[in-house]
Formats: structure tokens, C-alpha cells, sequence
């Protein structure tokens, strides 16, 4: 079977990472952290998870011309992404995202975005090539909503597979949503957008029932160490995670994301596509790093 193109539209970061005792509470200072520099950004992520799994990977982003675009650039290339989509931004630095990480691995975020706010729907239009050759969309919200949308109308209109990673958590109108072929909300970002607290399975069950009236095919509530929720046509039902020592939570998300596109882009059904997603995702937060935790394809164990 021919392997089918997969395309990413998002953010790239480079990720300043200080991890220390525990996370600071306001106006406190914490001696004695460790710091490490890495290359970030949601989108960036998920295109370089996917990539590492074997997906064939396109990406369009934004970066500034500057030191940290310069090395995005090079990893990319070097993991076979196909960057000739990649925009250049001379007025705006690239993305920056500062990170503390506690003992226990829990994380917090404070992102500039620097040229990623600057992707705008013009960008798309200059890579119709690349979205025409799309089977599989795969997008987050560290871009102008407006830029989200217009590129799932384009694809859509092309045939693609539209998966929508609905984070950093906003509300999101209609039309999108009707576009979608999967959402991937984690507990918090489903509540945002369904006003249901999702604690449990029932409440995850109304969440997702109603995305999908609003138009979505499959909903995916990601759910921590539990697994993930999928509700669909014609599945319903808690997939687990493999059971695992945390290390550092940063990425586990992005990583579950692209190996779920590289999955059904390799045309395993939706509950196989999620049972690899989950084993990425679980080996990802046995790492420290963002795109570093990523697996490669041996090492990841579905069981």
C-alpha cells in the first residue's frame, strides 16, 4: 500500500526547561533547578513524533530568522521532514517556551510565540501543493485560529482527514468542528469546549456525544495514566495506557497525536491506531524533553 502523506501545520518553540523540586507558587524563587534547552512547539512536536515513527511527514510553520529557526530547520531536515513549506519570518523571532517541571514530572508553560502568531491563512495558500497532497491534516492551537480553519476548509475540500489536537484549550466555532474528521482534547480542553467537567467515563461519554453533534466524526479524550476515551460511529469504549514511571509529562500529548496519524495513516483501525498512540505517548513520559522523549518506531511496546 502506497504510504500516505501526512501534513502538520503548527507552532515550533525552542523549549527552556528548568526542572527543580517543585513548581513555584507566586512571587517564589526555587535555588538549585537543573536547566536544558530543547526544540519545542506543538506542532513541531507532533511533526517530528510522526516522522520518527516513519510517517512522510510535510510541515508549515513559521520561523524567525534567527539562531533557534536555524537549528529547527536542520533537525527537521535531518529526521526527513519535507520542509519546503517552512516560512521565514524576517520581522518576528521564532517561538520561545519557558518550562518548569517538578519532581513528580508535572509541568507549566508560559509560551511567546513569537512568529508562530504569524502563520496567516496566505501561508496555506502558498503551500496548496502540499495540502492537495494531504491524506491526513494534522493541526493544534499555538496558530491564529483563523489560519486552523481555513486550512481545514482547504483539505477538506481535498479529500484529507482533518485531526484537530485542540490545545492550548479554546473555544472553537462550529465550523470548524464540522470539519473534523477526529478531535483530541485532553480531560481540561474537553470541558472548555463541551462545558462538561470530564472526571470519569460517563462524563466523557456526554463530552464527547457532544462534540459529535456538533459535527465531529470521532472524539478522543485523552486521559492521563487511564488511557484514552474514543467514541465514534461504531466504537465506544476506554482504551488503556500501558502502566509506566513518569519522568516529565511535556510532549506526552503531541506524541500520542502523531503516532495516531501515523497509525491510520498506515490504515490500522481506529482502536489498533490508539493502542500505538497510547504506547508512544507512555514511553514519552519515561523521558525528559519534548521532542527528545519522542519514540523511535522499535521502541515502542503495544503489548
Amino acid at each position: 500500500m502506497k504510504q500516505q502523506n501526512i501534513l502538520v501545520i503548527g507552532s515550533s518553540n525552542t523549549d527552556m526547561v528548568i526542572r527543580s523540586s517543585h513548581l513555584p507558587a507566586p512571587g517564589e524563587t526555587i535555588l538549585g533547578g537543573s536547566f536544558m534547552m530543547n526544540a519545542g512547539g506543538k506542532g513541531a512536536n507532533q511533526a517530528v513524533a510522526a516522522a520518527k515513527l516513519n510517517g512522510a511527514v510535510t510541515f508549515i510553520a513559521r520561523l524567525g530568522a534567527d539562531v533557534f529557526g536555524q537549528q529547527a530547520m536542520v533537525d527537521w531536515q535531518e529526521l526527513g521532514i519535507q520542509t519546503d513549506y517552512i516560512v521565514t519570518d524576517s520581522d518576528n523571532p521564532s517561538g520561545i517556551a519557558l518550562i518548569l517541571v517538578d519532581q513528580k514530572g508535572e509541568n507549566c508553560i508560559s509560551v511567546a510565540l513569537g512568529a508562530n502568531a504569524a502563520l496567516v491563512p496566505h501561508d496555506i495558500n502558498q503551500a496548496v501543493n502540499a495540502v492537495d497532497a494531504a491524506d491526513y491534516l494534522l493541526m493544534q492551537l499555538e496558530v491564529p485560529l483563523e489560519t486552523v480553519v481555513h486550512a481545514a476548509h482547504l483539505a477538506k475540500q481535498g479529500g484529507a482527514k482533518i485531526v484537530l489536537n485542540p490545545a492550548p484549550a479554546q473555544a472553537l466555532p462550529d465550523e470548524l468542528l464540522r470539519e473534523l474528521s477526529i478531535i483530541t482534547p485532553n480531560q481540561t480542553e474537553a470541558e472548555l469546549l463541551t462545558g462538561i467537567a470530564v472526571n470519569d467515563l460517563d462524563s466523557a461519554a456526554h463530552a464527547a456525544a457532544y462534540l459529535r453533534q456538533k459535527g465531529v466524526q470521532t472524539v478522543i479524550i485523552t486521559m492521563g495514566a487511564q488511557g484514552a476515551y474514543v467514541q465514534s460511529e461504531n466504537l465506544e469504549e476506554l482504551i488503556p495506557a500501558p502502566k509506566v514511571q513518569t519522568v516529565d509529562t511535556t510532549a506526552a500529548g503531541d506524541t500520542f497525536n502523531g503516532a495516531l496519524v501515523v497509525a491510520l495513516a498506515e490504515g490500522r483501525p481506529l482502536q489498533e491506531a490508539i493502542r500505538f498512540a497510547n504506547a508512544a505517548a507512555a514511553y514519552a513520559v519515561t523521558q525528559p524533553g519534548a521532542q527528545a522523549s519522542t519514540p523511535l518506531r522499535h521502541q515502542i511496546i503495544t503489548g
